[in-house]
């Protein structure tokens, strides 16, 4: 350590500091080695000249002679236990106010410490940092040559720490003696003349040496600590504080909305592969640009139907279609869907079929079929049709085949004795007993309509038998 100021200065000069925490929570242990000086000053107590820089009387042997390993326990304390090792032969003494060095004959020193330390980066919040200066307190037991003694310790210190396992440390340490190698507490020496040299118990020792931090607890294995990573139980990457980027794409799981496909930061993590402005993931055509709304597929004819699915991709036509217009055969502007005749041309009014000349039915034949149906009869108070009334139903029939486009209705209704509610239902089942009469004999069904009006449509007044009479009746009529 003759030269260790300036030893200092080239490791510092040449460092690329980090900002580790270093010692810490994350990384609880750390291992120091490094070589020790010891010095004795036989006139003064060392702690009244703390003389660093005076490294003429700095006892060294050039070899690794220190080992101490650390525990971090919190808020900054760490405890340390350690041992160092060296050799006596030279001690500084004061004559006429001058330091000047001793020789002596060479005696082994060894000693065994413990120490409590605190890292004074937390007094000012400040626990990252690669410059880490501490004071510790603590006490040891120090053997020169064979005699022993206990100190009383008090430690000043700096880390530097240059990445967050890795420092160069450097210390110094007041040992004041709590015992007596002699009455004065002094320390007998064999000087090189042979006459004997005292020197204080009490001494400094100077240490330099490299620390290494370890040992936080890394459940996922990634070489973050856990309470250092964000993700400790999956294992990330260092710059996402311990979080995965499964993808490779340089977003975070956690942030990335497509965490097992690459995509860009703007996407949300998600590609967009045929760059249409929708996502793969939303995209039903992700290998062609196409349309937001069509779900990423293109549309060429632009009939709202996508091309994968269009069977006329290049020609408009609706969805009910697949994507192609509808066809009209015969030209006639009917669309064959809509077509009735699709081979043969027509006109719109007739659904696409020929223009059909309908016979026209009469006002004398209107007359006529009211003129029978006012003679139906019915069983009293029920629908059912009497018998001899039948030849005239059956005259209606053949009247209504006669026309077979026109269609009719039936219509019941009631003279005013009895309920309102029960005449309209008796009409109404009326209306009904010669609409299926027709329909049995040969009318379709599509022709003919039948409803029951009950009292609510009167011809005649119901207050003579006569018009109650009147009353009581089926009109079947020509629906226009």
């Amino acid at each position: 350590m003759k030269h260790l100021g300036k030893l200092l200065v080239a490791l510092l000069a040449g460092m690329s500091f980090s900002t580790a925490i270093a010692q810490s929570e994350s990384q609880p242990w750390a291992i120091k080695v490094g070589a020790n000086a010891v010095d004795f000053f036989n006139e003064r107590n060392a702690f009244e000249d703390f003389r660093v820089a005076k490294t003429e009387n700095w006892n060294i042997i050039p070899s690794i002679s220190e080992l101490s390993v650390g525990r971090y326990i919190k808020h900054g304390l760490s405890g340390t236990l350690g041992g160092s090792l060296n050799r006596i032969d030279r001690v500084g003494s004061l004559n006429n106010d001058v330091d000047t060095t001793v020789r002596v004959e060479e005696v082994s020193y060894f000693s065994l410490e413990g120490m409590l330390s605190y890292d004074l980066r937390h007094a000012f919040n400040k626990q990252e940092g690669w410059f880490a200066p501490f004071v510790g307190l603590g006490g040891g037991y120090n053997w020169i040559d064979s005699d022993g003694e206990f100190s009383a310790n008090l430690t000043l210190g700096i880390d530097f720490w240059i990445t967050e396992n890795f420092a160069i440390s450097y210390d110094s340490t007041y040992k004041g003696y709590l015992g007596e190698y002699d009455d004065q507490g002094d320390v007998e020496f064999s000087g090189n003349l042979g006459v004997p040299v005292t020197g204080q118990g009490s001494h400094l020792q100077h240490s330099l040496g490299v620390k290494f931090a370890f040992g936080g607890a890394d459940s996922d294995g990634d070489g973050i600590a856990d309470n250092k990573d964000e993700c400790p139980e999956v294992a990330g990457l260092k710059e996402f504080n311990g979080c995965p980027d499964s993808d490779s794409d340089g977003i975070k799981d956690s942030e990335d909305n497509c965490p097992n496909e690459a995509g860009s930061a703007e996407n949300g993590g998600c590609p967009d592969s045929d760059g249409d402005g929708v996502l793969d993931k939303d995209d039903s055509c992700p290998q062609v640009p196409g349309l937001r709304n069509l779900s990423g597929c293109p549309d060429a004819d632009g009939d709202g139907v996508t091309d994968n699915i269009d069977g006329c991709p290049n020609e408009a036509g609706p969805a009910a279609n697949s994507g192609c217009p509808y066809a009209d055969k015969d030209g006639d502007g009917v669309l064959d869907k809509d077509d009735n005749c699709p081979a043969v041309a027509g006109i719109k009014s007739n659904n696409g079929c020929p223009e059909v000349k309908v016979k026209v039915v009469s006002q004398e034949v209107q007359k006529k079929l009211n003129d029978y149906a006012k003679t139906i009869l019915f069983d009293t108070g029920k629908s059912t049709i009497k018998a001899q009334s039948e030849n005239v139903l059956r005259d209606i029939t053949n009247i209504l085949k006669e026309y077979p486009d026109a269609r009719f209705t039936i219509e019941g209704h009631t003279d005013s004795v009895g309920s309102a509610a029960s005449n309209e239902r008796l009409s109404d089942s009326r209306a009904a007993s010669v609409k299926n009469f027709l329909i049995n004999g040969g009318i379709s069904s599509s022709r003919l309509t039948s409803r029951g009006y009950g009292e609510t449509s009167p011809i005649s007044p119901n207050t003579t038998k006569a018009g109650r009479a009147n009353n009581r009746r089926v009109e079947i009529n020509l629906v226009k």
